[in-house]
């Protein structure tokens, strides 16, 4: 990829190593490039590399170890029994082409049952997605998401015409817990249209919510196509 050389302070190598993450240039857990490969693609010194490394380093982007290199956050261990999926990486994995449509993004004031659920007050304002995922172009998933902008502020401009929701959260923002419930949900007359299946269809339904600390992240509703199976370790 092009390398936007122009970033040479240790705020501009941040946020230029971040999208390069966000992007999907290297896989979670993997090691990235050490500070003189990368003071060598910015042009700059290994001192502004180390500052803007151990910048992302404590918003939790990437770990470092000493004499072990830098590699993206792998998830946390805590999340190692129920791991939080990527959606492109599910279809992926089926052999099949992912791609993903934005049906709704707004700010809003959240509903009562979400502000509940992610622990706000209820005249808290969140950022709304509706997000339809397709496999081969058909269906897979609809997605409804809430997100706190007081947490995550950046999320408001992100470029989500690329990459989705999904895979922008778990690759840029840190959580420390979360909660998730699986239920089967009858679809009504917007999941019917949505997921192309009958009105009062059974669909799988995974509800999660997640906090970095005391302040919450997101909650997410995932309503799956017919004949989706959840697979995780005990």
């Amino acid at each position: 990829m092009n390398v936007a050389t122009q970033a040479t302070t240790h705020h501009g190598i941040r946020e230029a190593i971040r999208a390069r993450i966000v992007a999907g240039e290297w896989e979670l857990g993997e090691l990235i490039p050490g500070e003189a490969d990368f003071a060598a693609q910015y042009a700059c010194a290994r001192t502004t590399v180390n500052r803007a490394l151990q910048a992302l380093a404590r918003e939790g982007i990437v770990e470092r170890k000493r004499k072990g290199g830098t590699r993206v956050r792998p998830l946390p261990l805590p999340q190692a029994l129920l791991r939080i999926p990527i959606i492109r990486a599910e279809v992926e994995a089926m052999g099949q082409t992912y791609d993903h449509r934005i049906m709704r993004r707004e700010r809003s004031i959240a509903p009562g049952e979400v502000a509940k659920r992610m622990q706000l007050a209820q005249n808290h304002e969140l950022i709304h997605l509706e997000t339809l995922h397709l496999a081969d172009g058909h269906p897979f998933a609809f997605e409804r998401r809430w997100v706190n902008p007081a947490t995550v502020p950046e999320f408001e401009g992100a470029d989500l015409t690329a990459i989705s929701a999904n895979e922008w959260l778990i690759r840029t923002v840190p959580f420390s817990r979360g909660e998730a419930s699986l239920s089967a949900v009858s679809a009504d007359a917007d999941l019917a249209r949505a997921l192309e299946v009958a009105q009062g269809a059974a669909l799988f339904t995974l509800e999660r919510a997640t906090w970095f600390d005391a302040q919450s992240v997101t909650f997410t509703r995932l309503h799956y196509h017919q004949g989706y199976r959840l697979n995780f370790e005990l």
